[in-house]
């Protein structure tokens, strides 16, 4: 380690090795951070480190399960030691999403999504907490999803883990603002990456998968430096994209019965 890390940013990235998580890395790299990047997929965490290398950055990578408490607080403790004591941004990316009628998908795979999406942002909450108390202004970015805004329809339970960030995310911005942390949430639709592939719901008929992982990544950076505006009011919350912030803003101000009428037509349920 050279001495002059300890006056560089950091940030840990979950879900690190592909899609949103490597572009987020890559991006967070070209602005000079210290780049924490871990998954389960230890082959695009390498080609990662040497592409966050090319662009003359430093990359920490490592073997990460989010759904075990002991292996995050560790590669979390390791990082931290390895970029000179800071932890800036905490981004709780790893995720799953399967599609299809609720009773029609096995138990296993409903829980195997929560023990993900779910448990795994608790467990990133959990061992990062010290490291973003000791870093002054530091910000922690909670993964969630257009579809926490009101549940859908063929995504049922990942809707639901998605509503878990935003619930989290809400309540831990206001108990950590005593530490001068700030906890936040991206809100993007439909992303093109490998988890979207083989994805075909009444919803992607209708809205298409028009967002780009570098798309969230460029939105990610810019809710962790956001405006004097934002600053403000402080916006906890980022939809993404166009049709988010149109969902997002139609929620806020129609009757429970027009966002389910809504939320049903663009289903085609």
């Amino acid at each position: 380690m050279t001495q002059h890390w300890a006056t560089r940013k950091s940030v840990f990235i979950t879900g690190a090795a592909a899609g949103i998580g490597r572009a987020t890395a890559l991006t967070f790299a070209r602005n000079g951070f210290v780049v924490g990047g871990y998954d389960i997929d230890e082959v695009g965490l390498k080609s990662l480190a040497d592409e966050v290398d090319a662009l003359g950055a430093t990359a920490v990578v490592g073997h990460l399960d989010v759904t075990d408490p002991d292996e995050m607080a560790q590669r979390v403790r390791e990082f931290v030691e390895a970029a000179g004591g800071r932890l800036d941004v905490m981004i709780n990316n790893a995720g799953i999403l399967r599609a299809g009628r609720f009773e029609e998908m096995d138990i296993r795979g409903h829980l195997k999504e929560i023990d993900i999406n779910a448990k795994g942002v608790v467990n990133g909450l959990y061992a990062a907490f010290p490291y973003l108390k000791a870093t002054p202004n530091s910000v922690v970015v909670n993964l969630s999803s257009a579809s926490a805004i009101y549940g859908q329809a063929e995504l049922a339970n990942y809707s639901a883990t998605k509503f878990f960030v935003r619930g989290i995310t809400e309540a831990l911005d206001i108990e950590w603002s005593r530490y001068g942390i700030r906890v936040i949430s991206m809100w993007p639709l439909y992303v093109q990456t490998a988890m979207t592939k083989s994805i075909k719901t009444g919803t992607t008929d209708s809205l298409g998968i028009r967002l780009t992982a570098q798309d969230i990544a460029d939105a990610i950076v810019k809710a962790t430096d956001p405006s004097w505006l934002r600053r403000a009011i402080h916006q906890v919350h980022f939809p993404v994209g166009s049709q988010t912030k149109v969902l997002s803003a139609g929620s806020r101000f129609s009757p429970g019965w027009l966002t389910r009428l809504v939320n049903k037509k663009l289903a085609h349920s």
